[in-house]
């Protein structure tokens, strides 16, 4: 008798496939009303990010941001100044073209959305008009309105990926911290009652083509897809 398949699992929503609330209790966002200059109060680590979280103290209350590298605690990073440092928060349009990024708004006043990861960081690549254009970690320009704010520098934790995982336990723990789901099986390598693309018959599970009202445990492979087979010339 098969089991459920992943699909079918994750969608039942049991521990296994949840994540913890407790990894993600910071929210990594700084407030719309930002003035004068914050504190670095406290540098903590976050079981859910990749990087140093630092907590600021501005005027009273307190907000999250990634840290960035050679943060220290009680360091003053200003809110309104045109200085060109670390950690100070700034409009792109009042930040010199080559500078490096991070915690880019995706709207003017959301507080921060894209390059949270450690160790990466955007370049501030050109702007034209209304729009500034900047060359993410990824080599692709994204398009950015001239009031969206951003943090100066690179976030911590670059050398993050430099050690490998040398025993198994550790790798689990940490996708477990997170929430993820590991080892992952190939779906290919289960039995043909666990999953659809199971047995070792027929190893080519991409022509497979779901209905889109299919159930969970069918709906794998190609999803109502705009076109199948070789793409002609």
């Amino acid at each position: 008798m098969g089991k459920r398949i992943i699909q079918q699992a994750r969608g039942h929503g049991s521990g296994t496939y949840r994540v913890r609330r407790g990894a993600y209790i910071f929210k990594l966002r700084y407030p719309v009303n930002l003035k004068g200059e914050g504190t670095v109060i406290k540098l903590m680590n976050s079981m859910g990010h990749t990087a140093p979280v630092a907590r600021i103290k501005h005027n009273g209350e307190d907000f999250y941001i990634p840290a960035f590298t050679n943060m220290v605690e009680g360091q003053k990073i200003s809110f309104e100044s045109n200085e060109v440092k670390d950690g100070n928060i700034m409009e792109l349009d009042r930040i010199p073209i080559k500078t490096r990024i991070y915690c880019i708004e995706s709207a003017p006043g959301d507080g921060g959305v894209f390059i949270k990861t450690g160790g990466s960081s955007a370049v501030l690549n050109r702007k034209v008009g209304e729009d500034v254009f900047v060359l993410m970690p990824s080599k692709k320009e994204k398009r950015f309105h001239k009031k969206c704010r951003a943090i100066i520098g690179v976030i911590a934790g670059g050398g993050r990926l430099d050690k490998p995982f040398i025993k198994a336990g550790k790798k689990y723990h940490l996708m477990k911290t997170k929430g993820k789901l590991w080892p992952r099986t190939s779906a290919i390598k289960v039995n043909v009652v666990d999953h659809p693309f199971g047995s070792g018959r027929g190893k080519n599970p991409k022509r497979k083509i779901a209905k889109r009202n299919a159930p969970p445990g069918k709906k794998v492979g190609h999803i109502r897809p705009r076109r199948t087979g070789r793409k002609k010339k």
